[in-house]
């Protein structure tokens, strides 16, 4: 990652663009390695998972490290009430203004519920919050969501915990081409390749938790996840060559013996 390139969140500013989630790990001790491997600085948690009251040993938030920056997310909210009911519950336990907020009625396909969403996001927004709201691909959604003041915009990539991949870059692409603030792709992605394509097409982060969670090893997945995410934002900055509709010969084809 090139050290002048950082991601500004919100007023602070990271050099990792991988953002990485705690959930569907096999132990906590799983989870904490591969957060450390992830180089991520911003771990999300649900604040459905969290012992509020830190009265037992081993909550999840015993093994994230540190130094990373904790996102509480509303994951599981249903409508807006519940979803800022949570957000404030994660505010008063752990201090944290930073909110993901996520709004999924539809238990089968867990897609974010647009008008609940903006609805919680005007009202956290006024209370104070960073919000990070997880939403469809809807370009116009998005623009709405950043009128109403939210830090970032989190289109997703395809169905949550899916794996499928960058499955609404059309989409992303035309989200990246009007925001104003920084674009996380969440949620789908399920190799390296993927989180490297979202940052190619002008994505300013990723997030990322199953495809990591669940491989075969996750250590191993996360550092992967890692890499692709700096190799593709480097693509990016690069800057694409024209693309042709016929071949050109990358060697010259005359001239060459004089």
């Amino acid at each position: 990652m090139l050290d002048t390139d950082s991601l500004h969140i919100a007023g602070r500013v990271f050099s990792s663009r991988l953002l990485v989630g705690t959930g569907k790990f096999r132990s906590h001790a799983v989870m904490r390695d591969a957060l450390v491997a992830s180089g991520a600085e911003i771990v999300t948690v649900a604040l459905r998972r969290v012992d509020l009251s830190r009265a037992g040993e081993g909550d999840v938030l015993d093994f994230v490290p540190p130094a990373m920056t904790l996102l509480p997310n509303t994951s599981g909210a249903v409508d807006a009430d519940e979803a800022v009911r949570l957000a404030r519950l994660g505010r008063a336990a752990t201090g944290a203004e930073l909110v993901k907020l996520e709004v999924t009625p539809d238990p089968r396909t867990l897609a974010p519920d647009p008008i609940e969403t903006l609805r919680a996001a005007e009202r956290l927004v006024a209370e104070g919050f960073a919000v990070l709201p997880y939403c469809s691909a809807d370009p116009v959604l998005c623009r709405h969501l950043e009128e109403a003041g939210c830090a970032t915009v989190m289109p997703l990539g395809a169905w949550i915990g899916s794996n499928r991949g960058l499955r609404t870059r059309d989409a992303i692409e035309v989200i990246v081409a009007q925001a104003g603030v920084p674009v996380v792709v969440d949620a789908g992605l399920g190799v390296p390749s993927d989180a490297a394509e979202a940052m190619e097409v002008g994505a300013d982060a990723v997030l990322v938790n199953t495809a990591i969670a669940v491989a075969q090893d996750p250590v191993l997945m996360a550092r992967a996840f890692a890499l692709a995410t700096e190799a593709g934002r480097m693509g990016f900055l690069a800057g694409r060559g024209a693309v042709l509709e016929t071949a050109e010969a990358s060697s010259p084809l005359t001239g060459f013996l004089s």
